[in-house]
């Protein structure tokens, strides 16, 4: 993919949340295929720069600046859908309404919570939605009510939603929040076999251990800044940690995952 536009292009990005600068001159680029991480406290920016991506916050005009998804600057927000499953808390609550987890999955194909009458569901796109939740391990639920699954499940039909398209990259905002041990060791097997297969991951995570080890890059984020942008393995040590978070940490890597004590 070497000639093709990243996937993402930041330059000199500013946002504003209300009167407070949320993301400041931010400057990064992703390839399309790139496994990447974004890691930094709370209220370091990382969820304003999810926000910024799915055109829910607009950078300040500011000349020099500019923000581009595979190359172009201006998208209709529906034909960007398709190209990144976004994944967020805030989606899965919005998806905990009366629908089965099936039609959530169908109603990816048309970038609304739940299917509504005129929406056409054609037999390719059921194909690709119970192919979707066999991948996720979903298929099972296919007739339950979201309002009647764990947090986990949920998580996991809503990450099928986002793949019947099959995106460019899986964006992913604080993945394991509010899940249990169990679901959370399910859920990183799960991104790991997706990585594997060739989509590409954004992780945006406050948790080092989120951090799978098909993820080679990392970038931290500290008071709306990019603090620190490089290879994995040079970017998570335990002085530069400890200046992101704040706090002194013993630093320790086994399996691949990273772990702070």
């Amino acid at each position: 993919m070497q000639n093709e536009p990243p996937l993402i292009e930041y330059r000199n990005v500013t946002v504003n949340r209300g009167q407070r600068i949320a993301l400041e001159n931010v400057s990064l680029s992703i390839g399309q295929g790139e496994n990447v991480a974004i890691l930094g406290p709370n209220g370091s920016g990382k969820s304003t720069l999810i926000k910024t991506i799915t055109r829910e916050c607009y950078p300040r005009l500011i000349p020099g600046s500019s923000l581009r998804i595979l190359g172009r600057d201006t998208w209709n927000i529906f034909e960007l859908r398709p190209l990144l499953g976004v994944v967020s808390s805030d989606l899965v609550l919005s998806c905990l309404g009366p629908y089965t987890a099936r039609e959530i999955v169908l109603s990816g194909f048309f970038s609304s919570i739940g299917l509504w009458p005129h929406h056409h569901v054609r037999p390719a796109m059921e194909e690709k939605t119970d192919q979707a939740m066999e991948r996720l391990e979903v298929a099972h639920l296919a007739a339950r009510p979201m309002t009647e699954l764990s947090t986990g499940e949920a998580r996991r039909v809503v990450i099928a939603r986002a793949l019947v398209h099959e995106p460019r990259a899986l964006v992913l905002d604080e993945p394991t929040a509010s899940l249990d041990l169990h679901a959370t060791y399910e859920l990183r097997c799960t991104l790991r076999r997706i990585a594997a297969a060739g989509t590409g991951i954004i992780m945006v995570t406050h948790h080092l251990d989120d951090i799978i080890p098909e993820i080679g890059r990392v970038i931290l984020l500290k008071a709306g800044r990019v603090f620190a942008d490089g290879p994995k393995e040079e970017i998570l040590t335990a002085d530069r940690l400890a200046a992101l978070f704040g706090t002194r940490f013993e630093l320790v890597r086994r399996d691949g995952y990273y772990h702070l004590w």
